[in-house]
């Protein structure tokens, strides 16, 4: 099997390092971002919080508390896609196999194109050279033979590191290496691991793949081979992944809401972003799932409809959305909501057979264009009221990807 040479670039602190680029006053301070209307936690923060014990995922009092002079700063989402779809093109003059893992980290593979630059190594830091020019804030990068230890490789050095595991190496690297370090393996993952006295990559990769295959199933053998470094995923440009198994949102709401037609409201507007993806992409579903979080944070459930037909129009999965509401007493008032349309297929276009239901396409597709053309909700329906439409907060959720169906509008 051929040696791959793989490279995982992680921006780092991305949304606090682009604001600070874009604000001068914000250089050298310690600052937190923040995902709006001040109710959700801290999405990232710049090294300066970080030294001071400001975490991800603080609310914004504990981030306060532990960094008094801490600076909160609204997120601009549209800023930071724009940059991630920018950075993305930059890889792709160096190899087209780029697969973004998020909007702040891609893998390249770039394997066919050391005899053109030289060596992984200058490719790495040609990168960083042109994300440093185009937009002042740095990356680390790892290359190793693999995406998994690229992955781990790039953690290893931050900020603005770069870090090389050569095939000789890796098993001296992994042998002290604390297992939670291995990209897959979480929190969960990482307790069962320990009781069965498995704290090291080392270890992992010693244990009996029987053993843990008793334990966790066919994951088994796969956790055996991360423990010692083994990886055959390639790296998936757009347009070659596997088929987007659902399209979905979902929003954190400015107060926690108990009025019915306000609940009623922010479906609607749900529905509207997932079945415009949908609809963009060529893709119906029959399945809706509908997503409530309670006011305390901890409270929450989820209950999917899978219907008799398929279905992308934003009224048909708002209506679907309704019917689940309307099976649940609510116990209390709502802080998040999240709409996703699964079971999907891609289909042909065709015009319906009843005249009713071919005005209702010919409406969505002239409201798609104009959104299109003119900016998402710049055509609504009449109950999402003028501004009253982007209440939520709006977080750039982890499937986020620069291109494809997972490219989710933002504000």
């Amino acid at each position: 099997m051929t040696c791959r040479t793989i490279l995982h670039v992680d921006m780092n602190a991305f949304f606090a390092s682009v604001e600070q680029a874009n604000n001068p006053d914000l250089r050298g301070r310690a600052i937190a971002v923040t995902g709006g209307h001040g109710r959700t936690v801290i999405t990232t923060s710049s090294y300066e919080a970080r030294a001071k014990g400001v975490k991800t995922g603080m609310a914004i009092w504990e981030g306060k508390r532990a960094c008094p002079e801490l600076v909160i700063v609204v997120g601009d989402n549209r800023k930071y896609t724009h940059t991630s779809t920018r950075i993305n093109e930059i890889f792709r003059d160096y190899t087209p196999e780029v697969e973004a893992f998020s909007i702040d980290e891609s893998w390249l593979d770039v394997t066919h194109s050391l005899s053109i630059f030289g060596s992984a190594e200058n490719i790495a830091y040609l990168i960083k050279a042109r994300i440093k020019h185009l937009f002042d804030i740095t990356c680390s990068i790892g290359i190793a033979p693999n995406k998994l230890l690229a992955k781990l490789a790039s953690d290893m050095q931050k900020p603005d590191g770069l870090t090389v595991i050569a095939p000789e190496n890796v098993s001296r690297i992994l042998e002290q290496m604390p297992i939670k370090d291995l990209c897959g393996i979480g929190r969960k993952m990482q307790r069962h691991l320990n009781m069965m006295s498995i704290y090291t990559c080392g270890e992992l990769g010693r244990c009996e793949e029987t053993r843990l295959t008793r334990k966790f199933g066919i994951i088994g053998k796969r956790l055996k081979e991360m423990g010692q470094g083994k990886d055959s995923s390639p790296v998936v440009r757009f347009g070659r992944e596997d088929d987007v198994k659902s399209v979905g949102h979902s929003m954190t709401l400015e107060r926690d809401i108990d009025d019915p037609s306000e609940i009623r409201r922010f479906l609607l507007q749900l529905s509207e972003m997932v079945g415009s993806r949908a609809r963009r992409y060529n893709v119906s579903g029959r399945t809706v799932h509908l997503y409530v979080r309670y006011a305390d944070f901890f409270s929450s459930w989820g209950k999917q409809s899978t219907l008799k037909s398929y279905i992308n129009r934003s009224d048909e999965i708002y209506r679907a959305a309704l019917a689940i509401l309307n099976t649940v007493e609510l116990e209390q008032p709502v802080r998040l909501l999240g709409i996703s349309l699964s079971n999907l297929k891609h289909q042909a276009e065709q015009l319906p057979l009843f005249e009713e239901e071919r005005k209702k396409l010919f409406a969505t597709q002239a409201m798609d264009a104009l959104n299109d053309r003119f900016g998402r909700m710049s055509v609504m329906f009449g109950t999402l009221l003028p501004g009253k439409e982007n209440a939520g907060s709006h977080v750039i959720p982890p499937s986020w990807r620069p291109d494809g169906v997972k490219n989710i509008d933002v504000l």
